[in-house]
């Protein structure tokens, strides 16, 4: 049925879930899994171009960390896991990236990092389960 697994990791709590999620699935049925994070724009307006700089050398540095600890999770469970980084907007680029892959399940976890995700289910993952090229997995 899926052949080709997609992971959508951040590094936080609800993307970890994911990720473990996904590798146990691959591990299972022998799927190819693929894990997809985006560096979002900031929410503000920078002062300097050295502010951005700074910003963007953070990311950079906590999505490295994430591509890592993720990588040496799947291979502890003998999965390899491919990892890509992307800027741009979440939803976009996680779909544009399912999309052009043609990946068979999304996996995403039900809560991220954002500020109104632990309110409502109206974040992320939902904008996710609409317009996905493919089945999604939201993990909770």
């Amino acid at each position: 049925m899926f052949e080709k697994i997609l992971v959508a990791i951040d590094g936080s709590e609800g993307s970890k879930k994911a990720l473990a999620t996904a590798i146990a699935i691959a591990r299972r049925f022998g799927l190819e899994l693929q894990s997809i994070s985006v560096k979002e724009r900031p929410n503000h307006y920078a002062t300097t171009i050295g502010e951005v700089m700074e910003e963007q050398e953070e990311a950079d540095k906590v999505f490295a960390k994430v591509t890592e600890e993720s990588k040496e999770l799947a291979r502890q469970q003998g999965v390899y896991l491919e990892c890509t980084v992307l800027a741009g907007d979440k939803v976009e680029s996680i779909i544009k990236f399912a999309r052009e892959g043609h990946y068979d399940l999304l996996v995403a976890g039900f809560t991220g990092y954002s500020g109104i995700f632990g309110q409502v289910w109206g974040g992320t993952s939902q904008n996710l389960t609409k317009t996905a090229p493919c089945s999604v997995l939201v993990v909770k």
